[in-house]
């Protein structure tokens, strides 16, 4: 369900400002609704879809550029501190590409969010790493930061908020009406289960070399395992909780929504 956007420009008839003639003034104004928060947040997720209706992957990731801003910097570092085993180097090296993305984006005057928030990342991993002098430990801040993810999106299924219909449901033009349905809500749980899956894998498969102090292995998964993987997992959630056909042979309830 849409919500349209007043017009501030549109004219307005007697009493459209929501006050009554006998109003002594303005009342108490109304905080945001959860359907206020579920909008931001599909607003600033940066996922989309096509005409087609199909979901944009590449652009909801941030596309080529933010791809790679999040791959180079674990991939330098990897590289370099297996040919050197210079740790320094390789954390000073990982900064500095992170730092390039920062500015090439001032440069041409694209959205900073995506390249600063993975600069202050790898400047956190960077003085982890350097601190305790173990090379692994530049990816484990990234495995709390996982298991946040995990913990607040199984939370979301519990509570009958699956993060996968917030995500979806505005861009689908449901709003959060889709929490009236119930078949709705379990599409959107499943969905919300494949995207924890994913980082759960995540975990499974890079914890154990952590552990064994394989940075090469663990550098090389998680580039593989990044946001490749969870384009992967966000497309197969998309699919799976697609609305259902309105009628037999009748357009999906998602195309009535477009």
């Amino acid at each position: 369900m849409s919500h349209p956007i007043d017009d501030p420009d549109a004219p307005r008839r007697p009493g459209d400002d929501g006050a009554r003639p006998d109003d002594d003034g303005p009342g108490p104004q109304a905080g945001p609704t959860a359907a206020d928060f579920a909008r931001q947040y599909a607003a600033k997720s940066g996922v989309k879809r096509t005409d087609d209706g199909q979901i944009d992957v590449l652009s909801s990731i941030g596309g080529i550029q933010g791809l790679a801003e999040s791959i180079a910097p674990g991939l330098v570092f990897t590289i370099l501190f297996t040919l050197t085993r210079d740790l320094t180097v390789s954390l000073v090296a990982a900064l500095a590409v992170s730092a390039v993305f920062t500015v090439l984006r001032l440069v041409t005057r694209t959205p900073l969010t995506q390249a600063l928030a993975g600069l202050i990342g790898v400047a956190f991993c960077a003085i982890v790493a350097q601190r305790t002098g173990n090379a692994e430990d530049f990816f484990l801040p990234g495995f709390f930061i996982n298991g946040g993810y995990i913990i607040a999106m199984a939370a979301s299924v519990v509570f009958r908020w699956p993060f996968a219909g917030l995500l979806f449901g505005f861009i689908r033009n449901e709003g959060i009406e889709w929490r009236k349905d119930p078949v709705r809500v379990r599409a959107y749980a499943t969905a919300t289960w494949i995207i924890v899956a994913v980082l759960a894998l995540r975990l499974a498969v890079q914890v154990p070399l952590y552990l064994a102090g394989n940075v090469a292995a663990l550098g090389s998964t998680r580039v593989a395992m990044g946001l490749p993987l969870y384009a992967l997992g966000l497309w197969f959630a998309w699919i799976v909780s697609r609305p259902r056909p309105a009628s037999a042979g009748g357009p999906s309830a998602e195309a009535q929504n477009s």
